[in-house]
């Protein structure tokens, strides 16, 4: 069995789960930091060198939890255009393209070996879809997409890969190829969420950011934290809750807490 409740309110920890966190003050040295920041690209370039195309399973719930893509068409088969920004191997991708014969996407990735995985699909289709390697910190996205020329911008467990200081610079580069009246959806980690809970001691980059054992880091987001991040880049606020859920796996007694944020922000 699971629940699953949305809202504004965070969730509560344990005593236990906050004795610990409030234990794990140590950070990653400021060398070891920099040399994440360096090496973000190959770090990811390695994790898809590992797992191939098998690590993330298809997304077939994007429809689901995003009715927006439906609901932003004037008339049913209506042509949109998206952007999925960081694309990873296209398991959100295939499965909308598939779903909605109506959709031409552009889609981008940090990795160039993601890149290369999505284009060797049987799926892909140059007449569906155009993909390119792009750091959304600092590539321009108006080298591959004409201003304000996409309908939807999907931003799925991507902002929490990169460093605070530079998630700004991505929504930033977003905003130039949105349509004005158009949205980025977004889906990530929200505050507490278990995989937060998970980390052992000397993981931890900043408040709220964390780096695995590959290398590659996850940030954990409040509700307001990310508010005050696109109303800086000039959005407007659509919907920003939390999703919570509990997993329960009854066969090992296991209660998992997850915790998502799932946002709509609108470029005016």
């Amino acid at each position: 069995g699971a629940f699953q409740k949305k809202g504004h309110s965070a969730r509560i920890l344990s005593p236990e789960e906050a004795e610990r966190l409030a234990k794990d003050q140590v950070l990653v040295s400021e060398f070891k930091q920099l040399k994440l920041e360096k090496e973000a690209q190959k770090n990811w370039d390695l994790f898809y060198k590992r797992n191939s195309t098998n690590f993330f399973k298809d997304r077939h719930w994007t429809t689901r939890e995003f009715q927006e893509l439906k609901a932003c068409r004037e008339f049913a088969d209506q042509k949109l255009t998206i952007l999925e920004a960081g694309c990873g191997v296209g398991n959100c991708l295939f499965p909308l393209l598939e779903e909605d014969l109506n959709i031409f996407a552009y889609a981008c990735d940090f990795s160039p070996r993601a890149v290369e995985y999505v284009k060797k699909n049987a799926l892909y289709s140059t007449e569906r879809c155009k993909v390119f390697q792009c750091d959304l910190t600092k590539d321009d996205l108006l080298e591959n997409i004409p201003a304000d020329s996409v309908d939807v911008v999907t931003l799925i467990f991507v902002l929490s890969t990169i460093h605070p200081d530079k998630m700004h610079l991505v929504l930033k580069n977003i905003y130039k190829v949105l349509k004005p009246g158009k949205c980025v959806l977004f889906r990530d980690y929200g505050l507490y969420d278990h995989a937060m809970l998970r980390f052992k001691s000397g993981s931890k980059l900043g408040e709220n950011f964390y780096v695995r054992q590959d290398g590659t880091r996850s940030y954990f987001f409040t509700e307001e934290f990310l508010f005050q991040l696109f109303k800086a880049e000039g959005y407007e606020q659509v919907v920003n809750e939390y999703v919570q859920r509990e997993t329960v796996n009854r066969k090992e007694d296991l209660r998992v807490p997850r915790v998502f944020l799932q946002s709509k922000f609108q470029k005016p």
